[in-house]
């Protein structure tokens, strides 16, 4: 797997639908952490931001402790196993179940996030009512690059 910093300027990140040891988010969380730290390009996009946090939280991880594997050259495979290695214990039926719903789930559905979301849905030409999040971050990915 990779460690190249990518210039995300010119290129979209990792989709978050992306399995790296079964683990949805991870390749994108290192996509934008390694194009921040490692002398890509970040562009527009975010790192320790809610997306990433979603996996990191459900591990309990701290953004810095994988921030630290990526700057130290860990590819996508090495920080798979590091977080079956660190936070919270997890087994490979969990982490597929885990990432199975998140490719489900849409910010449609949390009511503080759902008019924002749903305005930039129905711009991207996406019905926001069956739109999972990862479809809207990969529609988006698309329009801006």
């Amino acid at each position: 797997m990779t460690t190249t910093a990518k210039d995300l300027t010119k290129e979209a990140p990792a989709s978050p639908a992306s399995r790296v040891g079964g683990y949805v988010i991870l390749a994108r969380l290192a996509d934008k952490a390694r194009a921040k730290f490692l002398g890509g390009n970040v562009g527009g996009y975010h790192t320790d931001c809610p997306l990433d946090h979603y996996l990191l939280d459900w591990k309990g991880i701290v953004y810095d402790e994988i921030k630290q594997e990526i700057v130290n050259g860990a590819d996508d495979a090495a920080l798979a196993a590091y977080l079956d290695t660190h936070g919270q214990q997890k087994t490979p039926e969990e982490v597929a179940a885990w990432s199975d719903s998140m490719e489900q789930d849409s910010l449609y559905s949390d009511p503080q996030k759902r008019d924002g979301f749903a305005q930039r849905a129905s711009q991207l030409g996406l019905d926001p009512e069956t739109t999972s999040t990862f479809q809207f971050l990969a529609a988006d990915d698309q329009a801006n690059h």
